[in-house]
């Protein structure tokens, strides 16, 4: 039984690390290359604030990306330690993976335009209220550790001064060997705990209470999201279909918002490379505006609501949501799966070998 159990917390672990690992590669190089090729006093001057704008900007930047929250995660750090406060930082790593072009245009072609629209709006309205509460309630992380005070650039000399292939390749050495190395030790693990959870609580356990929101309520939805690994992109057609068998629509947009905007990898990270208090910040602030978002859209925007779903209409959205988002081969998920095993291994390994030559010595 225990090794059934194994087996199966190591295979779903691994399932869901092919599914996002390619996002992570992904986001090791543009973390890299934002980190060398961006200047640290520009992005200050961008990103480095706590004004309403910078948040603004933020998050619609972070709508636009199509982004799993594991992928985020590299470039929301690689932002917080080139400069940006963390307000800026909370606000994009929480509408990166809500919203981005395909899932909206999946939103409107499964869930309709109601629960689109509502959808559509808090995506870019809690990110900020996200964000919001990171500058007002953040202590000494506001920054980064060394990035209290604005930089100043001091001018090299022709001969000192750095050509764009040393920038690129510097940055990439950054993004794999320091912000890669750092992420892949806590996205392993985060992605065992997930597998440990989707192996002990069946997929039709958790369909069965979420398609029934008279037995769960919208406060455990929530939670449950925040739990779980969820993809908007790829959960929406399930939404769709436990909408049709008579969920609450609010129910769906609380769970669309908390799973896809958390998971343990991303948490686990965030913990680890930033602070708890962020933690308790990002999840606690995400959590409640989802669960107040679909309260709202039971009680007060969409009491009566009538299940939408045309099939026409949603296999032409899925045509369209498809040219929108990058379909990995197996290969390739495989091969980013395995860099990101090496990462976090690489950095486990002086820990390991110092054990062993204890083991040596005894």
């Amino acid at each position: 039984m225990i090794i059934e159990l194994v087996q199966k917390t190591i295979f779903t672990a691994l399932d869901i690390l092919n599914g996002a690992s390619v996002w992570l590669v992904i986001s090791f190089i543009l973390a890299g290359l934002m980190h060398n090729l961006i200047s640290p006093d520009r992005l200050q001057r961008m990103l480095g604030n706590k004004k309403f704008s910078t948040l603004g900007k933020a998050t619609v930047s972070g709508m636009l990306l199509p982004i799993c929250s594991c992928g985020v995660i590299p470039l929301g750090l690689g932002l917080y330690y080139s400069g940006a406060c963390l307000g800026p930082v909370l606000a994009f790593m929480t509408a990166t993976p809500i919203i981005n072009p395909a899932a909206v245009l999946l939103a409107y072609g499964f869930l309709g335009p109601q629960i689109a629209t509502i959808y559509l709006a808090a995506g870019f309205v809690v990110p900020m209220l996200v964000g919001m509460a990171g500058n007002s309630l953040a202590g000494p992380e506001l920054r980064a550790p060394g990035m209290e005070n604005p930089v100043k650039l001091i001018e090299l000399a022709p001969a000192e001064r750095v050509n764009l292939s040393q920038k690129l390749g510097a940055g990439l050495r950054w993004g794999f060997l320091d912000m890669g190395v750092s992420v892949s030790k806590y996205v392993c693990l985060g992605m065992m705990l997930a597998g440990l959870i989707v192996a002990i609580v069946p997929p039709a356990f958790i369909q069965q209470y979420l398609g029934n929101p008279g037995l769960i309520s919208l406060a455990g939805v929530a939670v449950l999201g925040a739990i779980m690994y969820v993809c908007a992109v790829g959960h929406i057609p399930f939404i769709a279909a436990l909408i049709a068998s008579g969920a609450a629509p609010g129910l769906a947009i609380t769970f669309l918002m908390t799973g896809a905007a958390t998971n343990l990898p991303e948490l686990i990270s965030m913990y680890k490379l930033i602070g708890r208090r962020a933690v308790l910040i990002y999840t606690s602030v995400l959590i409640a505006a989802s669960f107040l978002v679909g309260h709202m859209t039971n009680i007060l925007l969409l009491p009566g609501f009538t299940p939408f779903f045309d099939l026409s209409k949603s296999r032409q959205t899925v045509g369209l949501a498809n040219n929108l988002t990058f379909a990995a081969s197996e290969p390739l998920s495989y091969l980013c799966s395995a860099i990101v095993i090496l990462l976090g291994l690489y950095a486990l390994w002086p820990g390991i070998k110092k054990s062993l030559l204890k083991e040596r010595v005894a």
